[in-house]
């Protein structure tokens, strides 16, 4: 009778074990499946995103979503990595190193026009760009603009919205490019740093900006020659874009809808919490906190996820007029529906958002 117990106890016991492991193991997989799903519910395809950036205050919804736990709150790991210009951000979209990367919307017209397949989905900064000039050219004066740029040799990036909207301006102006007192002398580099480094060099007496670069081009001794969000031709220009593979947004849709969902709370976020996103954007770009607060919140530029579809297309139509690229059909690679569902998921749970509700607006308007 004892043999009978102690073995009926034993498969008791066999069995407990089982259960709990079976149980352990359930709950281990409704956790990863947990891990495999963004704030909304939605199934992630892919949780593990690549995203390129550049040296810019500009792009701190990437920072700010980082810091915050936004992307993580999505279901994403999201890795930022330094870029210093658009071909390398490209070379890595397309060689399936990168998942989305931040791309000056002139560059993104023109890699669109000579082929890549690449696609625009929303938006990282709206102006924030300009140019600077050595004081010694602005001795005595009280005012000056673009003409103050003839003679000149100015340093810019080829390819780029700062070069796009100086050729604007001049054109405006009735200035031609060129070498001569009465033209401007414009002098390519490949990166906006190695632009504004060139100003250090007696050759070069002005270059082009984006943010952080200018303010830290007036903390020494340059002078702004314009900032784009001061001049009627160059307001509300939207600039860096959010740009992937037109496959892969086909592929992972709820992911990057995912993404998107972070970017706008960091949106949201950067608007009612001016004291930590400059802590946030330092984490990146380590400059004073000063320079940091006067690039994003001096009223220069904005960084703003909307996909801004009305203002990109007034600037294909402007670059293709300068001949910077040919024309083409930008429909088939600029896809709004992602930023679209991702905002108004977000609307849904938050119906009295003031922010959501103003982007909402936005977004009405200017689709």
């Amino acid at each position: 009778m004892k043999k009978i117990l102690k073995r009926f106890l034993l498969l008791a016991i066999a069995a407990v074990s089982v259960f709990s492991l079976t149980a352990c193991d359930k709950g281990k997989s409704d956790n990863k499946d947990n891990t495999e799903a963004n704030a909304s519910g939605a199934e992630l395809e892919k949780t593990d995103f690549e995203l390129g950036h550049l040296n810019s205050t500009a792009h701190l919804l990437a920072f700010v979503a980082k810091e915050e736990g936004f992307f993580e709150e999505e279901g994403l790991n999201v890795t930022l990595t330094q870029f210093s210009n658009a071909n390398e951000m490209v070379t890595g979209l397309e060689s399936g190193k990168l998942d989305v990367a931040f791309i000056g919307s002139v560059p993104a017209l023109t890699f669109q026009s000579s082929g890549h397949d690449l696609t625009i989905f929303g938006g990282a900064m709206t102006n924030g760009h300009g140019y600077v000039i050595k004081s010694q050219y602005t001795e005595g004066l009280k005012d000056w603009d673009v003409s103050i740029l003839k003679g000149k040799n100015v340093a810019s990036v080829k390819n780029s919205v700062q070069d796009a909207e100086l050729q604007i301006l001049l054109k405006n102006a009735n200035i031609e490019i060129g070498e001569g007192e009465d033209k401007v002398n414009i002098v390519y580099f490949e990166s906006q740093k190695d632009a504004y480094n060139a100003l250090q060099n007696d050759t070069i007496d002005a270059s082009s900006v984006y943010s952080p670069y200018a303010s830290l081009a007036q903390s020494q001794g340059y002078e702004i020659v314009y900032r784009c969000s001061e001049e009627p031709a160059l307001q509300n220009q939207p600039c860096c874009r959010q740009v992937a593979p037109t496959d892969a947004l086909a592929k992972y849709p709820n992911s990057y809808n995912a993404f998107e969902r972070a970017l706008i709370k960091a949106y949201k976020f950067s608007q009612e919490n001016e004291e930590q996103t400059i802590k946030d954007i330092k984490v990146y770009i380590d400059i004073e906190e000063d320079f940091i607060r006067t690039e994003v919140y001096g009223g220069y530029g904005t960084s703003v996820p909307d996909p801004d579809k009305k203002g990109t297309v007034a600037l294909k139509d402007s670059i293709v007029e300068l001949g910077y690229t040919a024309d083409y059909d930008i429909e088939a690679l600029y896809n709004i529906d992602i930023y679209d569902k991702a905002l108004n998921s977000l609307l849904e749970e938050n119906p009295d958002d003031e922010v959501y509700n103003t982007l909402k607006d936005h977004f009405d308007q200017y689709e």
